[in-house]
């Protein structure tokens, strides 16, 4: 059995055990669908951003403008009758995410509130990742929305793409992720989001489909290691890599635009349970795309 690397928390250091005595082993080649960034000991944010473009031989490029979350939608590998009927945009939010403004509410299922104040005071202000609002927030409130791009400085060569939102009122990081698409084992394209954590990552993967009016839905309902879903994944003490796949989470964004208005609604539920939900408005930043 393995065991999680000391000098850290002990917080993160029972967390980490918890996923070896019940996750499973895992290997470069045969789960590099899975594989991704993982966090250091301390702080995450920022800080993991310059971490990650110097253990990579990367740089944080400054240049592009209309940075989005997808170089193209057509990475998501979507049947054509589908992408015919997305939404232009839906499209046009995920391919130049820089250009547009956000702004969230939250609603908590009360039951799962003490949960998401525990998460937040013992892991999430520490490490600087997975800030959620504890408070409903019935108006909207701003996020930053920042897109990072590390590149390649010999070809230019985007290599990863990060996607970074802080509350604008208190500048607490709710999200550091990086995003990218992966190739399931059944060769299902999915949009795979990874938070990093200290020495290990929360992986969420989502399924791509689009709705009758053309919105985007993204949904990790998988069934068992393999499929969409969320992800715990970790390095040991010995560097072997372990996984946990947590099949009773569920996490399902609705990207949608009406009347040239886009907003989008995220549901996490738990053993089939509402546990928190999202509405994110979004604007066009006319002044950002112009820069």
């Amino acid at each position: 059995m393995g065991i999680a690397r000391e000098n850290q928390s002990i917080q993160d250091w029972i967390t980490q055990q918890w996923v070896i005595l019940f996750g499973q082993r895992i290997n470069n080649k045969k789960h590099q669908w899975l594989l991704g960034p993982f966090g250091g000991t301390k702080e995450i944010g920022i800080k993991f951003v310059e971490q990650l473009a110097k253990n990579e031989s990367l740089v944080i490029d400054t240049q592009r403008k209309n940075k989005g979350l997808l170089d193209s939608i057509l990475n998501l590998g979507l049947p054509e009758n589908e992408l015919k009927r997305l939404s232009p945009n839906v499209i046009n939010f995920y391919e130049s995410t820089s250009n547009y403004d956000l702004l969230l509410k939250a609603k908590w299922n009360p039951f799962f509130k003490v949960f998401g104040i525990v998460v937040k005071s013992v892991f999430s202000k520490r490490i600087e990742q997975l800030n959620v609002p504890i408070e409903n927030l019935k108006d909207a409130s701003g996020l930053t929305n920042e897109i990072i791009k590390l590149v390649d400085t010999k070809t230019n060569e985007v290599k990863r793409t990060i996607w970074l939102r802080t509350l604008k009122s208190t500048g607490q990081v709710v999200y550091s992720g990086v995003y990218e698409t992966c190739s399931l084992p059944n060769k299902q394209i999915c949009i795979k989001a990874i938070f990093p954590l200290p020495n290990g990552n929360a992986t969420v993967i989502l399924t791509p489909s689009v709705g009758r009016n053309g919105e985007l839905i993204l949904d990790s309902s998988g069934q068992r290691i393999g499929n969409s879903g969320f992800y715990f994944l970790l390095r040991d003490s010995k560097g072997q890599l372990w996984s946990k796949f947590i099949k009773s989470f569920k996490d399902k964004l609705v990207v949608k635009s009406i009347n040239d208005k886009i907003s989008a609604t995220q549901t996490l539920t738990l053993w089939n349970l509402k546990v928190l939900e999202f509405e994110y408005e979004i604007k066009k930043n006319y002044t950002q795309q112009n820069l």
